[in-house]
């Protein structure tokens, strides 16, 4: 697993150049077109990652391929990472961008488990009700999971309400059986 403290310092660093050329948005989209790029194809990622590859000759083809698509700080910070040889760090990278990004403006990530797709008055009817109750501001992530049964499944942060079905069949088997 990449290291996620010096992620974590590339993503600060870039979303600090970002708030200050005032594209914060804009990066963190490019940056996660980036990286669908680069996974969208096992050659391409194979390439990218390959420490055989001369970095020259890879800053070379990225920059042929992605010049006047995104923007030059997502650019060079691809860039850096093939200079540095730490093109593994890609993917941490943009997900400690975003999450850096979430927190400036203030907002919370949701992750929504559930066992049917929801409609978007639902989902935004459940983000509010937790808004309101916990005071804080949600940015929600859905999935699907059929093998809830029914319900839900919130996690926020390290809390977790689990109001699936397959949750509190569970909780009863835990009940009557104990903890084994």
């Amino acid at each position: 697993m990449p290291n996620e403290t010096l992620a974590r310092r590339y993503a600060t660093a870039v979303f600090s150049l970002a708030s200050d050329a005032g594209s914060v948005e804009r990066v963190g989209s490019e940056l996660g077109t980036i990286l669908r790029t680069i996974h969208s194809d096992p050659a391409i990622l194979q390439y990218f990652r390959s420490p055989v590859v001369n970095r020259v000759e890879k800053e070379k083809t990225l920059l042929d391929s992605m010049r006047g698509k995104v923007s030059d700080i997502p650019l060079h910070t691809l860039l850096l990472l093939v200079r540095k040889r730490r093109e593994p760090l890609l993917e941490e990278l943009v997900l400690e961008y975003s999450n850096i990004a979430r927190a400036a403006r203030g907002v919370d990530p949701l992750m929504v488990t559930t066992a049917r797709e929801l409609s978007d008055g639902e989902v935004r009817a459940l983000v509010d009700r937790l808004e309101r109750t916990y005071g804080k501001k949600f940015e929600a992530s859905v999935t699907v999971d059929p093998s809830l049964i029914g319900g839900v499944r919130v996690a926020m942060g390290d809390r977790l309400i689990d109001g699936s079905v397959a949750g509190r069949l569970e909780e009863l088997t835990r009940s009557l059986f104990g903890s084994n």
